[in-house]
Parts: C-alpha cells; sequence; structure tokens
C-alpha cells in the first residue's frame, strides 16, 4: 500500500512538484505575519474587531474581482504561467511596506497590494494545476498542492515562534519591533517562490483553446453555478480566522501561545491533506464535502462554547482535520464540473465568490462579536454560532443539488 502511494507521487507531473514548493515557500513567508496582523491591530494599533473585520473583509474582497478577471483572461490567452508569477512578484514586493504602516488605513492599502497579489495568482495557478494532471489523479495533485501549502505554513509559524519567543517571552500583547523584524525575515522565501516558479514552471501542451470550444462570453455550466451558490453561502459564515486568533488571545492564550495552536493546526492540515485528496478521488469528492461542512459546524459551535484554555486547543486541531478534509476536494470539484478550456473562469470566479464573500463575513463576525457605536454586539460567541448554522444550511443545499453520486468527468 506504501509502495503504491509512492509510485502515484513519484509519477506526478513536474508542474505539480514545481507548484507544490511554489506554495510551500510563499506560506513560509504569509504564515510568518499573516495571523499576527489581528495581534498587530488590536495590540498596537489598538482598533475594534469591527476594524479588524473591515480590514481583512476590504483587501480580500476587492481583489476578488481581480481572480474573475484574471482566471478569464487566462483561458482567452491559453496560457497561465506567466499571470501567476505575476501575482507571486506583487504579493512579495508590498510585503516590506508593512513595516511602514503606522495607521490601520495604511496597513489596509498593503493588504490591498497583497491580497491584489493574489487575486492575479489564483484562479491561473489552479487551472494550471488542473491542466496538468488527469481527472484520476486530480484530487491526489490538490491534495499534495495543499498540503506543500500547509506545510509551509507551519514552517514559517514555527520561525516566527521562535523570533517572538526569543525577543519578548511570554508577553500576551505582540510588540511593533517583533512584527517588524518578522516582515523583513519573510521577504526571503517570497523572493525565491517567485524564481523558482519562473524558472521552473512549464505551460501544459495543449493549452490553448480548442476549434469549436466555448467563449468567455457563454454562461459556465448550470451545475457549477449551484455549486458557487453553496459556496457563497457557506463561506458567509467563515468568516477570517483572524476571529479564531482573537478567540483564542481572549480565552487566556498569549502571543506564543496562539502560534503554538496555528503550527498544531497546520501540521494536521498538512498531513490530512494529500490522502484525503486521494481518497476523494475513489469516493467521490461530495461525500468528502458534506463530511468535511458537517465537522466545520461541530467545530465552529465548540468555539463558540469553548471555556478553558485546553478546549480551544482541541478545536484547533480539529479545525485542521476539516481543512484537510475539504479544502483541496472543493477546489478540485471545480475541474469536475466544467470543461477544461473554461477552467480559468471557472476557478476565478470560484475565489472570487470565495472573496468577495469575505467582506460580508468578516464585518458580520466583527459586528456580532463587539459590535458597534453604542451597541456592544453578542460577544464572542455569536460569530461561531453563526458561521456553524449557516455551514448546516450549505450541507441541506448541496444534499439537494447534488446528493451523493460521483460526477461524470468533465472534458
Amino acid at each position: 500500500m506504501k509502495k503504491a502511494a509512492g509510485d502515484r507521487l513519484r509519477r506526478l507531473p513536474r508542474n505539480i512538484w514545481i507548484l507544490t514548493f511554489t506554495s510551500f515557500l510563499t506560506d513560509v513567508s504569509s504564515e510568518m505575519i499573516v495571523h499576527l496582523l489581528p495581534l498587530f491591530l488590536a495590540n498596537v494599533l489598538g482598533v475594534r474587531t469591527v476594524t479588524i473585520g473591515l480590514i481583512e473583509g476590504t483587501a480580500e474582497t476587492t481583489a476578488s474581482l481581480l481572480k474573475i478577471w484574471s482566471g478569464r483572461i487566462s483561458d482567452r490567452l491559453g496560457r497561465r504561467k506567466w499571470l501567476t508569477v505575476a501575482g507571486y512578484a506583487l504579493s512579495t514586493i508590498s510585503k516590506p511596506f508593512l513595516v511602514i504602516a503606522g495607521s490601520w488605513p495604511a496597513l489596509l492599502a498593503v493588504r490591498f497590494f497583497e491580497r491584489m497579489g493574489k487575486g492575479i495568482r489564483s484562479a491561473p495557478r489552479d487551472a494550471l494545476l488542473a491542466d496538468s494532471i488527469d481527472r484520476e489523479r486530480r484530487g491526489l495533485a490538490f491534495g499534495l498542492n495543499r498540503a506543500g501549502d500547509t506545510a509551509g505554513a507551519a514552517t514559517g509559524l514555527l520561525a516566527a515562534f521562535a523570533v517572538v519567543w526569543f525577543y519578548q517571552g511570554e508577553s500576551r500583547l505582540l510588540a511593533r519591533p517583533t512584527f517588524n523584524l518578522l516582515v523583513w525575515m519573510s521577504t526571503v522565501p517570497a523572493v525565491l517562490a517567485v524564481l523558482l516558479l519562473a524558472a521552473g514552471i512549464r505551460e501544459p501542451a495543449g493549452g490553448g483553446r480548442p476549434a469549436g470550444a466555448p467563449t468567455a462570453a457563454e454562461p459556465l455550466p448550470t451545475p457549477f453555478r449551484r455549486y458557487l451558490v453553496v459556496v457563497a453561502l457557506f463561506t458567509l459564515g467563515n468568516s477570517s480566522d483572524a476571529f479564531l486568533v482573537l478567540r483564542a488571545q481572549e480565552r487566556g492564550f498569549s502571543v506564543l501561545g496562539v502560534m503554538a495552536l496555528l503550527i498544531g493546526f497546520n501540521l494536521i492540515y498538512a498531513a490530512i491533506s494529500g490522502p484525503a485528496g486521494s481518497l476523494s478521488d475513489r469516493i467521490g469528492r461530495r461525500r468528502l464535502l458534506l463530511g468535511g461542512w458537517l465537522f466545520y459546524a461541530l467545530v465552529y459551535a465548540g468555539f463558540a462554547l469553548a471555556d478553558a484554555p485546553w478546549h480551544v486547543a482541541l478545536l484547533f486541531l480539529l479545525y485542521g482535520i476539516y481543512y484537510g478534509l475539504a479544502d483541496g476536494a472543493a477546489r478540485a470539484f471545480v475541474a469536475d464540473l466544467v470543461p477544461a478550456e473554461r477552467r480559468g473562469a471557472a476557478y476565478g470566479w470560484f475565489n472570487g465568490a470565495v472573496g468577495l464573500i469575505a467582506l460580508p463575513a468578516s464585518l458580520l463576525a466583527g459586528l456580532l462579536w463587539q459590535g458597534m457605536g453604542s451597541w456592544a454586539g453578542w460577544g464572542p460567541q455569536a460569530p461561531f454560532f453563526f458561521g456553524a448554522a449557516l455551514s448546516l444550511l450549505a450541507v441541506l443545499l448541496f444534499w439537494r443539488w447534488f446528493g451523493l453520486e460521483r460526477p461524470a468527468a468533465a472534458r
């Protein structure tokens, strides 16, 4: 069994490995700082949760419009590599400006440009991944990519943990000099990722538009559009993970404690993603998505009810299991529902929908937690109960439209 799994991995195309190592390096860079941003905003700049929600949601939502555009452009060009490289490069160039961001509007501007880079690269990258592998191994390829992404996140968090421990020990509040040092350190793997992608990736054969293929103006298939509705509903309750970080701090964790939780989450996520992707090839992605979203509802309800620090620690590990089960399968399912020549547009809409819903999702979470103006909100439990409820609604809608049968391969 282990030998067969090893053979399957060794036979994966070059592009899959290049994209996986690029994701690894990029997440080493981004995870050194991204989860400290809400602590920086709250501890150093003193902003409220509704402002944190506004920053996270606005950055994701505005950049998401680019995800739709870049996917369509990559379909029209029949080429995906250089859009992907350009997106990674823009994110890398933006990072050092966090050092001079002295107010939340300035930090929002930096986050906007950094997310623009993600908006440019996400759809072409996912389409490039799908174009580079046959359907029978698609789940494995996306699962491996998620595993590389998450292993990079764990590595970046470990590096950040060491820096925070050395410079400020068990302090519950993040200090600005520590944050600035991490920003500079994070630029090194980001630059390496861009260089690896530019030098190593190859456009798949047959990447041009086939004769008689649908034009970009034609609507995408109805099953895909229904799937998009389900994903949007689920995402409305899946606010930024910044609120999980704030919940952990509110339950008594120091900065180092929060980072230890995130390291555990990412290690579990990385360990499960590859096998879960391969499992989706065998049992069908619908079953895995339904199970994953149901599990998410239970985990988010747990975050709402968490009373002790050990509850939060356990829930972070369970949250990693959810992501490992569902994240790669959710992306691979897109390629199951659309023909190859429309994958750029489909991934653009998929990534765009997730990002566009991020603004109302994060604003709602911030409002439910701390309110606005004279209204004090309903407390830290409220956004997590809300997320659990919307996840259950998404499960019911997905069941109604898709059931459990495995879809026929999209050609």
